[in-house]
């Protein structure tokens, strides 16, 4: 047996403690590119990105009610309403009162909305692409799974921060 430490046990190589190695780096700078061609993306859509994820979560299940869609977005429920307002106005979304709770309302998506949605989506996916031009196909899968996991723990978090959990 050598005394001579691994590979395994020397430790983080030098370019790893730099801000390549930083969480926090790493996420801003992937953010702000995501952002800034995420927006252009979905400018035509009444509230650009943020109109975007509500057609996004409109268009994979049971219509939700305006509080649970605000929840599930992360959007105050101020802002929300007024979102609503403008993709209604533009006939991209409807409202109706709930059936289980006539006092809520349930948000739908149009068929208007989704042809907007679908179009942004294809936008959205050339953008990404971009944005993921030096990972392979398997390694860009691993890293939106990833993500996923951690935007879900992310949620969690905010939602016992703000007393809902």
């Amino acid at each position: 047996m050598s005394n001579t430490p691994s590979a395994a046990d020397a430790g983080p190589p030098a370019e790893d403690t730099g801000l390549a190695a930083d969480l926090g780096w790493s996420i801003r700078m992937v953010s702000t590119a995501f952002r800034r061609v995420a927006t252009s993306s979905v400018e035509d859509l009444p509230g650009g990105p943020r109109g975007y994820l509500v057609l996004v979560a409109l268009a994979s299940g049971e219509p939700p009610s305006q509080l649970a869609l605000g929840r599930q977005v992360h959007l105050d429920r101020t802002v929300m309403t007024y979102l609503l307002d403008d993709l209604e106005a533009r006939g991209l979304i409807t409202r109706r009162p709930d059936p289980r709770d006539r006092r809520a309302r349930q948000v739908l998506i149009t068929d208007e909305g989704r042809t907007l949605l679908d179009q942004a989506r294809a936008r959205i996916s050339r953008a990404e692409s971009r944005l993921l031009a030096d990972l392979d196909e398997p390694d860009a899968r691993q890293l939106r799974r990833l993500l996923a996991r951690v935007a879900r723990t992310a949620q969690r978090e905010a939602l016992v921060a703000e007393g809902g959990c």
